[in-house]
């Protein structure tokens, strides 16, 4: 079956233009179907029913996964036998009556401006890796891209003077400005500290690690739950914080919904009116603390 999981992939990538990360998540689900199936003596397409992807689901559930990774694996599963049953490969989707579990979906975690400015105060030496680190903080909560994006960002997609970057997520392509404290970041990161990085190695990325490599989004959630720990943040921080916290923000400021969704890279607009419901209640609680203060 891994035969027939890396042709589905490489369709993927060349027709359907699916982002790096998707691959990787669809190769992942697709070879722990398949590891699954042959433990349970099923090796070929023809033989795996209704039935048989069933019994994964259940124990995908009994291994206490949450419902939302859940979800997405059922997604891959489907979106694999589509494709085979379209190549002819199997008579009829046996994944047709797979239902996915109801995720309880939760409120994004908002930080207050003042939370904002402390947390991107922390990184404030002169080491390579703490003006790299300000760089990113400050570019991402600048633009409100995904980790993925900004890790992925290479020399040519930024443009310092003008005050723009460029993101690119599959075939689709948009591009998002960013304010002056992001810029002088950037700035003082690509004339101070890139180089050191770098260690006399060339590199088309924006960012590095310190040993001159690509960053890694796991290498840079590190470094957002690190400063998180400094600034004396206690809600649980991650990038997709600083994300959420831009768009809110910026619809307090009187931004349109429709702008913020563009900048964000939204496919579907209704996931950014989650934004307007968040706005609310940070107005609520704001308001709530202020007559608390006062009592």
């Amino acid at each position: 079956m891994t035969e027939e999981i890396e042709a589905f992939i490489e369709y993927l990538e060349t027709v359907k233009g699916a982002s790096k990360n998707t691959v990787v998540s669809y190769r992942r689900d697709l070879l722990q179907l398949a590891d699954y199936l042959e433990k349970q003596g099923i090796r070929d397409l023809s033989r795996v029913t209704q039935t048989s992807l069933n019994s994964y689901v259940l124990a995908l559930e009994g291994s206490k996964k949450a419902a939302s990774t859940i979800s997405r694996m059922i997604a891959s599963v489907k979106g694999f036998f589509s494709y085979e049953a379209g190549k002819g490969k199997v008579k009829t989707d046996p994944s047709g009556g797979l239902k996915a579990p109801k995720a309880e979906k939760k409120a994004p975690v908002i930080l207050t401006v003042e939370e904002v400015g402390r947390f991107l105060s922390q990184p404030d030496g002169d080491t390579p890796k703490e003006i790299r680190d300000k760089a990113m903080l400050e570019l991402l909560y600048a633009t409100g891209i995904r980790v993925s994006e900004l890790v992925g960002l290479k020399l040519e997609d930024v443009n310092v003077p003008i005050g723009f970057l460029t993101c690119r997520d599959g075939q689709r392509e948009r591009t998002v400005p960013f304010g002056k404290n992001a810029g002088l970041a950037l700035r003082h990161y690509l004339e101070h500290a890139r180089e050191a990085l770098l260690k006399g190695r060339e590199s088309s990325w924006l960012f590095t690690n310190c040993n001159g490599e690509p960053m890694s989004r796991q290498g840079f959630w590190k470094i957002v739950k690190d400063y998180g720990r400094k600034a004396g943040i206690v809600t649980d921080i991650t990038p997709h914080s600083l994300r959420h916290s831009f768009a809110v923000h910026l619809i307090s400021g009187g931004a349109d919904l429709h702008t913020v969704s563009s900048m964000l890279g939204h496919a579907d607009f209704a996931t950014a009116q989650m934004y307007m419901e968040c706005m609310k209640k940070e107005a609520l609680r704001a308001a709530y603390s202020g007559a608390r203060s006062e009592e």
